[in-house]
């Protein structure tokens, strides 16, 4: 067939030989390149865009974001070494200038003073009948010396009656009495009376008096019966006698009285032959609070007593004779006597 252009042929061919130019020149096929790259860029954009998402969900899922916290890690019991708290400190004393009043309960304090300090300066009185008696020795004043007591005011009236009855007059304030009545004399009567007022204010009393038949119906009454005691009978001996049944023994072996300050032991037989008084047997009152320390029979705790011990300890009441039995044992016994009974006297004076 033959083409009809109406055109002539040379402006046809020319036509032809420029569209054939223009097509095989480098920029005449960049649009449909461009479209080309374009849409690959954007293909690999969307692909870099949907692995940066999985990226992201897939780091949210190990990883947690700046905006969430992480989870509390699980709970772990620490090392031996290792403390999960703050090491406690001791707060720094209070200095004496800005400490505050204290609130709470303080110990009592300490006694400056203890007892031995007391008894060594304690105010005695004494009267010891047996000065009179110069081939006989002072045992109670033995006893005093030995004990060094020197701070306090120890008054000796020896067998003086009238000045054993000044000094229980007297203003003094006395922490122990002690009446050695051992050659009977003088200690009767009104001095009873005297005796029993100093008890009424604690004072401690010792006396050793062995003719308790001659005046225990008389004004020595009250205070024996204050001491929960009562004359049983004489105590004598005749000719012949064995001196081992003129023993002492104790009835109350672990009292203080027989190992404070000293050990002493049993008074086993007298040291002298002589007959008549030995002295007296005393027992104990009904309902009495009072101690047989010491007696002639070692079965017998409340009768044939010649020691006793009452108002808890303040008074002690002998009914031997201190010079039948041997020195050292009787002066270490005088020497408790007087620690002990001040020492229950400083202990009533505190209540």
């Amino acid at each position: 067939m033959r083409l009809r252009t109406g055109l002539p042929k040379s402006i046809v061919i020319f036509a032809i030989v420029i569209l054939m130019l223009a097509c095989s020149f480098p920029g005449a096929n960049a649009p449909a390149a461009d479209t080309s790259l374009e849409g690959t860029r954007i293909a690999l954009s969307v692909q870099a865009t949907g692995l940066a998402n999985q990226a992201t969900a897939l780091a949210e899922k190990v990883l947690p974001t700046a905006t969430q916290p992480p989870p509390d890690p699980p709970t772990q019991t620490p090392l031996p070494t290792y403390t999960p708290y703050p090491t406690p400190t001791v707060p720094p004393q209070a200095t004496a200038t800005n400490a505050p009043a204290a609130t709470a309960v303080q110990p009592s304090p300490v006694p400056t003073q203890d007892v031995m300090v007391k008894i060594r300066s304690a105010n005695i009185l004494v009267f010891e009948d047996i000065q009179g008696y110069p081939d006989l020795d002072m045992r109670i004043s033995k006893a005093l010396n030995g004990l060094g007591l020197s701070g306090g005011k120890v008054v000796k009236v020896g067998d003086a009656v009238g000045d054993f009855m000044t000094n229980l007059n007297s203003g003094t304030k006395w922490d122990l009495i002690i009446i050695g009545a051992e050659a009977r004399s003088g200690v009767r009567g009104e001095f009873w009376d005297m005796i029993n007022e100093q008890l009424n204010h604690n004072v401690a009393v010792v006396a050793e008096v062995w003719y308790l038949d001659q005046i225990a119906s008389g004004r020595i009454s009250p205070v024996l019966m204050r001491c929960g005691v009562q004359f049983q009978r004489n105590w004598t001996r005749a000719p012949g006698y064995d001196i081992y049944n003129y023993s002492v023994y104790w009835l109350d072996q672990f009292n203080p009285i027989f190992s404070t300050p000293n050990v002493v032991e049993p008074l086993v037989g007298p040291t002298i032959y002589w007959m008549n008084d030995a002295g007296d047997l005393i027992k104990l009152a009904p309902g009495s609070n009072a101690t047989l320390l010491a007696g002639i029979s070692q079965s017998q705790k409340s009768n044939y007593g010649v020691l006793a011990s009452c108002l808890d300890g303040r008074m002690i009441l002998q009914t031997f004779s201190t010079h039948d039995y041997k020195q050292s044992a009787t002066v270490a016994l005088w020497q408790n006597y007087i620690v002990n009974s001040l020492k229950a006297h400083f202990a009533a004076a505190q209540q």
